[in-house]
């Protein structure tokens, strides 16, 4: 997601972010989701998991999660945020879920990184829409994306 609000000139206004439910914070990312993004330019060698806090929703203008159990999870934990908590698969108008291709093979990291990055690049119009701005006009400094996985 941070590469695409890059190519479209909003990373120093929108920042995208992730965290996790259930997780541990400072675990690094795997061997297989490094080699994956490396393949999509990303560089995650010092990636660092952190878990959910009520701060980090507090700054998030949306919430999107890959599983319904992350969403259900967060909007029991932290009910004032629900409204804007959504599973990644409704930008694109669906509802189902991308599991966490962890302890699987490359295949398997391969496959979730296509369907994600589809989905982040289909459904950018529909999230600049709900955090309240037009896909092709720049927004306001204080506008914020956090994406959750």
């Amino acid at each position: 997601m941070q590469r695409k609000l890059e190519r479209e000139g909003r990373a120093d206004q929108i920042r995208a972010a992730s965290a996790g439910v259930w997780t541990v914070d400072g675990r690094p990312a795997t061997r297989n989701a490094v080699l994956t993004m490396a393949e999509y330019g990303a560089d995650i060698r010092r990636h660092r998991s952190r878990i959910i806090s009520d701060r980090m929703l507090e700054n998030a203008a949306l919430i999107l999660t890959m599983t319904h159990s992350h969403a259900e999870a967060l909007r029991a934990e932290f009910p004032q945020h629900a409204s804007r908590i959504y599973l990644l698969s409704n930008m694109v108008g669906y509802d189902y879920e991308v599991e966490d291709p962890v302890g699987g093979s490359m295949l398997d990291y391969e496959e979730t990184a296509q369907v994600i990055e589809a989905m982040l690049e289909q459904g950018y119009p529909k999230m600049m829409e709900l955090i309240g701005l037009p896909a092709g006009e720049p927004p306001p400094v204080d506008s914020g994306l956090f994406v959750h996985d």
